[in-house]
């Protein structure tokens, strides 16, 4: 178990591979004047080293109010039910990813991929169309729709002390049929990505690139990839 990682102001990564656990996907919290918004949730095993890394580095899991999930896939979602059920947050998904999370659905959830399951886990409140802002605390939190992974994959943008920070994850695919993934529209989905010049890149897998040239370079290296 490692530390959690200050992003920017009010912004830490507590989870991921070297964070919390190997299958994790990245996990972020966000913190809105003391109202913790909390972006995806591991691969399940590592409910309760997520909630220790935040109280050990002063943040309350009882203050999320919202888990924000940017795609169905387990190694994002598996304790969106833990942290739902004991600090009563609210689950958030795009619309085109919310079944696969309520009906517990062992193959879009990518669950079989690491012998597991993921238990049917209801969602609050379904995102749609291409581009939603939440906000918290005064401020704007940006969920842009970027299909291609998955038909509801979401990036999440904030721009907070001067620099916009992305929460771009799994920029790098994989790209299967069972996923519903659809090389073309990843490829729109970058073109979005890059128009947004951050200047600091959280993805799901590979950490956190920074500054705004690192993070042209690690999409347009993928891009190039599926040329």
């Amino acid at each position: 178990m490692g530390r959690i990682q200050t992003i920017g102001d009010g912004i830490y990564l507590i989870g991921g591979p070297d964070v919390s656990r190997s299958d994790d996907a990245t996990s972020f919290i966000i913190d809105f004047d003391g109202e913790l918004v909390m972006i995806d949730a591991g691969a399940g095993g590592s409910s309760r080293i997520l909630q220790s890394n935040m109280e050990n580095g002063g943040l309350d899991p009882k203050a999320i109010t919202t888990l924000i999930l940017t795609h169905n896939h387990i190694d994002h979602i598996g304790s969106a039910g833990y942290f739902r059920t004991n600090f009563g947050c609210k689950i958030l998904i795009h619309e085109l990813d919310a079944a696969a999370v309520e009906e517990g659905d062992s193959l879009r959830t990518a669950a079989s991929c690491y012998g597991t399951t993921f238990p049917p886990t209801k969602v609050d409140r379904k995102l749609k169309g291409d581009h939603e802002i939440l906000t918290f605390g005064g401020e704007e939190l940006h969920c842009l729709h970027t299909p291609g992974h998955t038909p509801g994959s979401m990036s999440i943008y904030i721009d907070r002390g001067g620099k916009r920070i992305l929460f771009g994850q799994d920029i790098h695919g994989p790209f299967l049929d069972v996923f519903g993934s659809d090389v073309h529209r990843w490829k729109q989905s970058m073109a979005k990505l890059l128009a947004l010049d951050a200047d600091i890149l959280c993805e799901g897998h590979f950490g956190i690139f920074q500054p705004k040239e690192q993070v042209k370079k690690y999409i347009t290296r993928y891009l190039r990839n599926h040329n």
